[in-house]
């Protein structure tokens, strides 16, 4: 540490510091992949993401709510394959 920085005494972090966010902010759980495609919290489509990749799967809650979204969106999927089924028959 230079004598130009201020060392504050009640610190006790005494790692280095870094610019990253910290995990709980919002956009922290998104994949690499998704964040490649441009995806970020701030649209629908990552916002589900980054909402889903911070449930955890040890808290029953969190698992509650993961079949919770498992019904909302494959639903639509099961009566569209109904409907196609029943048009053909």
């Amino acid at each position: 540490m230079g004598p130009d920085q201020h060392v504050d005494e009640f610190d006790e972090d005494y790692g280095p510091d870094d610019d990253t966010p910290p995990y709980w902010f919002a956009g922290q759980h998104l994949p690499e992949h998704a964040r490649k495609m441009g995806l970020n919290h701030s649209v629908p489509d990552g916002a589900l993401l980054d909402f889903a990749g911070s449930l955890d799967a040890t808290k029953p809650l969190h698992r509650i709510t993961a079949w919770v979204l498992l019904v909302v969106f494959g639903l639509p999927v099961v009566f569209a394959i109904m409907r196609i089924f029943v048009a053909f028959t």
